[in-house]
């Protein structure tokens, strides 16, 4: 059986803001060891050089976030569970970590800002803004190898875990690139930090994927002795790493912040239910967001059961759309890409099925570029042939902000 060995214990850690308080210790209480099969997508990297020096830089590293920050996060989500608020969660596919910047932080938040104001504007309540940014760095794949240039190489699986360059060296998983990518993320969350204090959000967020960069930055809260992720405000789990006796949702269930996990069209009802059991326990509002990633011809048989079953189980979820990972295709030319039409048609579905039900529509989770990219078809990219342009994603193919606008309107 796998089992994940605990930190060690650490010193006090410093706030984000390099004033030096002590917020959190980074001695984790003792928790129940995980022992189930072996977490899928994880890199194997435990045998590397700079595995054990990584895991204890990052065990001591300060905070990213503190836990008055989590709490007012999941203040506001609880009146979006409560209809009286729409959550937007968008941004980057996998961040860069050459984007990492003031200026590529500051368009990012201001796309953000432009679709949640148009949201606003079309709904006529308040929206919650959290940005797929601060620690995207890390994606799974469906295969372990791709073709480049007539050669099988292992997968590009983000900035976190290997390089984009097309040679067998770099794309090998490194773990002192979790170092890396903490560096970046704790410039991008002082800027989003600065941004959230000077006007209405945003908070940031990204999937837990990579369990030895996730639970080497779990601190426990002296002040109040809550467990709190604090890597990310709203950190999620993927549909490929949902398993209710994994280590992803062990690890999300035993801390403070606000969770959520997203759910596919070959999720069985009776399973959801036991996510949220085990993910919200004492059904808090503003604690779980579901992220339904079904793809436009899936979802209208697969999620009214789930709603359903949601529901009568007593669960105050937050229902949120992903109309984006369930409709990926290969254009005509090979290009992976998304046709806007069948992400509204789905953005569409899931809020006629909900209200159908007598149940909150919670907003949409997208994924958006800053710049006008030409990675989906529709709107302003007119067909398969006009992908070529401005191609630019380290993986999937993201909308382009006009695009992102027009599925607004489509889902309001």
């Amino acid at each position: 059986m796998w089992r994940r060995p605990r930190l060690g214990k650490a010193g006090p850690v410093t706030a984000p803001d390099g004033e030096g308080t002590d917020v959190f210790d980074t001695k984790v209480r003792d928790r129940e060891v995980h022992t189930g099969p072996r977490p899928a997508h994880q890199p194997q990297w435990s045998d590397h050089p700079q595995y054990e020096l990584a895991r204890r830089k990052l065990a001591t590293a300060p905070a990213l976030v503190t836990a008055a920050e989590v709490a007012d996060l999941r203040t506001v989500l609880a009146d979006v569970a409560a209809g009286r608020a729409v959550l937007l969660q968008a941004g980057d596919c996998v961040e860069s970590l050459s984007e990492c910047t003031a200026k590529h932080v500051a368009g990012k938040l201001a796309v953000l800002d432009r679709l949640a104001e148009r949201m606003a504007a079309r709904t006529g309540v308040p929206v919650v803004r959290v940005g797929r940014i601060g620690g995207q760095f890390a994606k799974p794949r469906s295969r372990a190898t791709e073709w480049y240039c007539g050669r099988e190489l292992p997968t590009f699986r983000g900035h976190m875990i290997n390089s984009t360059l097309a040679t067998p060296a770099a794309r090998q998983p490194d773990p002192h690139r979790m170092v890396l990518a903490y560096d970046a993320a704790a410039v991008v969350t002082h800027l989003v930090g600065q941004r959230r204090l000077a006007a209405t959000g945003p908070w940031t967020s990204h999937e837990a994927l990579v369990l030895d960069y996730e639970e080497s930055l779990v601190r426990v809260d002296p002040a109040s002795g809550t467990t709190l992720l604090a890597s990310t405000h709203l950190p999620w789990i993927g549909e490929r790493t949902r398993q209710p006796d994994g280590a992803h949702v062990a690890l999300l269930a035993s801390v403070a912040n606000p969770v959520a996990c997203k759910i596919g069209p070959n999720a069985a009802p009776d399973d959801v239910v036991r996510l949220c059991r085990l993910l919200d326990p004492d059904r808090v509002p503003g604690r779980l967001v579901l992220v339904m990633r079904m793809g436009r011809r899936g979802i209208t048989d697969a999620m009214p059961g789930i709603v359903v079953a949601v529901r009568r189980a007593g669960h105050p979820v937050i229902w949120l759309s992903d109309p984006m990972h369930g409709n990926t295709v290969r254009a005509g030319n090979g290009m992976k890409t998304r046709y806007l039409r069948d992400v509204a048609a789905e953005a569409s579905a899931f809020r006629e099925i909900l209200e159908g039900h007598g149940q909150h529509a919670g907003g949409l989770h997208l994924e958006v570029a800053a710049a006008d990219v030409t990675e989906c078809v529709g709107g302003t990219v007119a067909d398969d042939a006009a992908l070529r342009s401005r191609y630019t994603t380290l993986c999937d193919p993201r909308l382009n902000p006009d695009q992102a606008a027009t599925l607004i309107d489509a889902w309001t």
